[in-house]
Formats: C-alpha cells, structure tokens, sequence
C-alpha cells in the first residue's frame, strides 16, 4: 500500500509559476513510476508528465518547455515545476504512483486545484 499527499497547489496568474509536491508512504518509492495527471471540469483526466524509476521521462504535448518533473527518492517525494502557466492549465492535478505489483492503474492522492486567472 502506497498513501499520496499532495501539495502546492493555489491561485496563479497566466505566466506564473508553482511548484506541486506529492510526498509518499512507505519506503519502496523509488520502486515505482511516478506521474502527474490533471482533469479540468467537464474533461477526462489526462496525463501530464511521468519519470520512471531511472529518471527517464515524458511529456504531454502541452506542457512541454513549460513543466519538469522530478523526484528525490531519498525524500520519497516527486516534484512537478510548473513555469509560464496558461488558463488552461487550470485542474486538480493528481500524483499517481505504479509498477507491475501495484493495483491496476496504481495508487492516486487525493489531487490538489491549480487556479490559473488574471
């Protein structure tokens, strides 16, 4: 069992930055695959960003340039660095984490809203 907490979240305006952070239980974080997802109201939740457990990583089209992912195993943490914010950025962002043992489609936290307006 995996537990996620989010944080970081908040109001931003359009090009502005936040930094999200998704803290883990457990000390077999660095065996697993950690992503960012978002779902903005009336939309499906999509993939942001993922970085596997060799630091290997991928980015959605719209948030390339713009977001970085990273993790610090040694904090059970992984960060989402979110630069040059659009409107449409605006959603509850989730931190996932999975692998091959974990239940199908992995363990989510409970997400956290990112308000980008002027």
């Amino acid at each position: 069992q995996v537990q996620l907490v989010e944080s970081g979240g908040g109001l931003v305006q359009p090009g502005g930055s936040l930094r999200l952070s998704c803290a883990a239980s457990g000390n077999i974080f660095k065996f697993y695959t950690m992503g960012w997802f978002r779902q903005a109201p009336g939309k499906q939740r999509e993939l942001v960003t993922s970085i596997t457990t060799s630091g290997s990583r991928n980015y959605a089209d719209s948030v390339k340039g713009r977001f970085t992912i990273s993790r610090d195993n040694a904090k059970n943490t992984v960060y989402l660095q979110m630069n040059s914010l659009k409107p449409e950025d605006t959603a509850v962002y989730y931190c996932n984490a999975d692998s091959p043992i974990a239940p199908m489609g992995g363990y989510w936290g409970q997400g956290t809203q990112v308000t980008v307006s002027s």
